[in-house]
């Protein structure tokens, strides 16, 4: 019988599960969006990205790949960031995920978002300088998660397909074992 580390029983699965959860950040709900970007960079969701010559491979997985723009410094609407990754999945443009870091950034990019798909919700005793904040703007064909570690002063940006995100969910299960 061989060794088998803790997090490959059900047990290990479980508590590293509950450990997911209880370190993520409060639940958010999404506002609506008033301008769904039906994709990124004039690129739609679902389009091939591995027949482009804008777009180089970065990570090339059996169903997953990752690119980005060539000739092109990283940024969110003329805002520096760190990385811009365009995702697809079975050669679906599906995801962008753009990373960054520092407050000034982050208040920018807030600024642009809200401008741009509408103002985040603040109710009445919310904590908007919380030490992980997150928004969510929700439309018929995109949704965009921005979530900000202040600790850090790292931020996340997920920019999703609506129909075509679930199916990364999809390649974890089936590659889960």
């Amino acid at each position: 019988m061989r060794w088998r580390p803790y997090a490959d029983t059900n047990a290990g699965r479980s508590v590293l599960l509950l450990a997911l959860l209880l370190a993520s950040p409060p639940p958010s709900y999404a506002v609506p969006m008033t301008n769904d970007p039906k994709g990124y960079h004039n690129i739609a969701w679902g389009s091939a990205l591995g027949s482009r010559t804008d777009v180089a491979v970065t990570r090339d997985g059996e169903h997953v790949k990752e690119y980005e723009l060539k000739g092109v410094a990283p940024s969110l609407a003329e805002i520096p960031v760190d990385s811009v990754r365009l995702t697809s999945v079975d050669e679906q443009f599906a995801r962008v995920i753009i990373r960054y870091k520092g407050e000034e950034t982050h208040r920018r990019i807030l600024a642009y978002l809200e401008q741009e798909f509408g103002p985040v919700e603040r109710l009445p005793g919310q904590m908007m300088r919380g030490l992980n904040q997150q928004y969510n703007w929700r439309g018929p064909d995109s949704e965009i998660n921005l979530t900000y570690q202040a600790a850090t002063e790292r931020g996340f940006i997920f920019i999703d397909s609506r129909t075509l995100a679930p199916r990364f969910n999809d390649q974890i299960a089936d590659t889960a074992d």
